[in-house]
This record gives C-alpha cells, structure tokens and sequence, in this order.
C-alpha cells in the first residue's frame, strides 16, 4: 500500500508560486482525467485552494504507485511549466504522514488563520470532484471521509473554529451580530479601498450582505472595487448623503485626521438616520471617525484598537484548545492506520488459516482412514485436539502480526510471513 501527498502551501511556497500551480474546477477536472490515464492503477484526489496545492495519491500496491518525481512532473507538465522551475517548492509526504497532514488541514489547523472554515468545503469539493471524474477509489474513499470525521470532531469537542483571530472575521461574526441578526437586509458602505476593506467584505457577504456601495477619493479604485464585489462605486463627494443610506460603514481610508467629526455627524448625517442602529468599523489608522460620534444614538463604533484586543483575547483561547484539537488528530491518525493495516495483514490472515485448515483436514482424513475402529466420541476429541494444535501453532505468529499493525508497521512482517509459509496472493 502507497501513500503520497505531492504539492505546495502556504508555509514554504511564495503567492506567486501557488498561482502559477493552481487548478481553477474546469482545470481539475482535466487533470484528474490525465491522472487517470496517466496513472491507471492510483488513486488521486487534488486539492487546490489560494494558500495550498496538493495531489493525495494511494494505491494498493507499493510498486504501481508513481514517484514523487513523477508526480512533480505531472503537475508541471499541465501547468507546462519546466520542472526545475518547480520541484524545490513541493514537498512531499507518505503513509502516516499522509493521513495525519489531511487530518490537520481539514481540521482547519494548517490554515493560515487557524480555525477558519472554508477549508473543510474546500476538501469536500475536492474529494467529490475527484468521484465524479472516477480517480477515487477504496483507499481515498476511507481517507476522505476518515478526514471529514476528525474535522467535525474537532469542531464539536474544541473552541478553534468559534476563536477569530483576523480582525475583519472578529469585526463581522462577534461584533457585527450582536448588533444585527442578519446582513442580507443591510447597506453596506466601504470607504477607502484597501486591503482590509476588501477583506471584511469578504466575511459581510459570507455573512449575507448583498447591497455594496463603495467610495473612495479615487473613483477609478472605488470602480474598480466596486466591480469585484458587484456594488456600487459613488463619488467622494457624496459620503454623507452615503452616511445615511448606509446600515454599516467599514472605513479605512489613509487619511491623517478624521473624515468625519460629531458636529457633521449630528447636523448633516443623524437627521436622515431617524436614530436606525449604524455600525461603524473604523479600520483606520489614524482614525477616520471621530471617537465622540460612538456616543451618538444609536451608533456603534469600533476602531482597530477595540478589534485588536479581541483578537489577542481570541488567540490566547485559541492557543489552550489547540493541544486538544491536536491530540484529535493523533488519535484518529493511529486510529485509521490501525484500519489500513488490519485492511493489509486480514486476507493475509485470512489465507494463512485456511491454508493450515486444509493441512489439519487432511491429515484427519488419512488417520481416519487408518483408524476406523475409533468412535464419534473419539473422532471429535481427536478434532479438538488437531484445533487447539493449529490455534496454538498460529497464535504467536498472528498475535505478532497484529501487534504490529497495532502500530501502523506491519509490512516487513507481511512479506516475511508470506515468504515463509509460501503465501499467494490471491
């Protein structure tokens, strides 16, 4: 049995080199389809997201399974890209670490923010692609679904998933919705066009959010912003009329003093609101909202600082569950190991048996037939007795065997047990 995973990830590739290897659906698909030309006898399941790029491969059979240079060359060859541009940025990986790797990424625990939710999907839309293009088989087929199984372990018997640690997923799930139930209903209003801007844009149309307006004192970057979100870009000059549309307001301008004081906000944005809830996440650095307009009412503001502690309480909660959500892993690592394995050593159990069963039938054959003055008394406890010998003859080398699978190494012995008691495979 060989166990392989080939590919890159955020830990030791660069975003250039994962963009150059990664595999958008319609690109999966080709490539699990060559795989299977490629590599008849394989199995393979290709997981490609932003922060990762991997081909999990098993087979049967150690000798039909491709190297790791062989795998290398695959991807670089469907990305017809030159193999020694590539091979230093792939790691690879094999038998239990294999199983314990996937185990961790689908338990978000390999995520760049650790506990984020997206990549558990991703695995299930990577594994029911690879089905639907018929690369999967037995072996993946256990190993994916073993994976699923740790990551809701993981979910349900620790806090990571529940502990936030970027401020825009903290600004959203834990402030955003003790203000309001839902955000699909809800204006939302990006001012400035940077990088964190974008990024809770992400976590409010998770969220639901659907009604974008984006401003920005360059129109052509609120369009172009605008554009990727599906919203609306309006101009500089019309952000107070903008104030008073919007249900929540995500400002991260660079500007160097508020763009926004109390006086305006009372006299030419709170008039308009008629006192509806507005919550306002001041990203700024300086602070684009004067801090005295979080006493106006019906306004919730909250500036990068109040975030950040957050954050740090979050990952210091974070950092206690995480040795539970690893010993998880661990023990369903040992756990599906032990299945392979008995998967491996039980036909090999299975034949040995039968092959001494038929020895011990025969040789009570031949003495019945030189003994036929014994009784059926006798006959059976002559039966018994050729049992409790074949029984105790197996044991030591069966109990061996299953020790050893026990801990996840029973191959050297297997092929020893077969050499010497001249197994075949069937």
């Amino acid at each position: 049995m060989k166990l392989q995973v080939v590919g890159c990830n955020h830990h030791g590739s660069s975003v250039a080199v994962r963009e150059r290897l990664a595999f958008n659906a319609a690109q999966a698909r080709a490539a699990l389809d060559d795989w299977r030309k490629t590599f008849p006898q394989t199995e393979a399941v290709l997981l490609s997201t932003c922060n990762r790029v991997e081909v999990y491969t098993a087979s049967e059979n150690d000798e039909q399974g491709p190297s790791h240079e062989a795998i290398v060359e695959f991807i670089a060859s469907f990305h017809d890209i030159p193999v020694y541009d590539i091979f230093d940025d792939l790691f690879e990986r094999t038998g239990e670490d294999v199983i314990r790797h996937l185990f961790t990424v689908a338990g978000s625990l390999d995520s760049m923010v650790v506990g984020e939710p997206q990549i558990l999907s991703q695995v299930k839309m990577a594994y029911e692609l690879a089905n639907e293009q018929q690369s999967t088989g037995p072996l993946t087929h256990g190993i994916f679904q073993a994976a699923v199984r740790v990551a809701r372990r993981v979910s349900t018997e620790t806090t990571i998933h529940q502990r936030r640690v970027s401020i825009p997923s903290i600004a959203v799930a834990d402030f955003g919705s003790q203000i309001f139930e839902s955000f699909d209903d809800k204006h939302v209003l990006v001012i400035g066009a940077g990088e964190m801007g974008e990024e809770t844009l992400h976590y409010l149309r998770q969220a639901g959010a659907n009604k974008i307006s984006i401003i920005n004192r360059s129109f052509d970057k609120a369009r172009e912003l605008a554009a990727r979100w599906e919203g609306q870009a309006e101009p500089w000059e019309s952000l107070l009329s903008a104030l008073v549309r919007a249900d929540v307001v995500v400002s991260t301008t660079g500007a160097s003093e508020p763009i926004l004081d109390r006086q305006q906000f009372e006299r030419q944005v709170a008039p308009g609101r008629f006192q509806r809830p507005l919550f306002v996440l001041d990203l700024a650095i300086p602070r684009d909202f004067h801090p005295a307009i979080g006493d106006c009412l019906g306004v919730y503001l909250y500036s990068i600082d109040d975030l950040s502690a957050a954050c740090q309480k979050n990952q210091r909660q974070r950092d206690q569950e995480l040795p539970r959500a690893l010993s998880i892993v661990e023990e369903e690592t040992s756990r599906f190991m032990a299945e392979l394995s008995h998967r491996a050593t039980a036909p090999i159990i299975r034949r040995l048996r039968k092959n001494w069963e038929a020895i011990k039938g025969d040789e009570l054959t031949r003495l019945f037939n030189k003994l036929p003055q014994v009784n059926d008394h006798q006959r059976r406890e002559i039966e018994q007795s050729f049992d409790r010998l074949v029984n105790k003859l197996l044991h030591p080398p069966l109990e061996s065997l299953r020790d050893e699978s026990r801990q996840g190494t029973p191959h050297n012995l297997l092929d020893a047990l077969k050499r010497l008691f001249q197994i075949h495979d069937e």
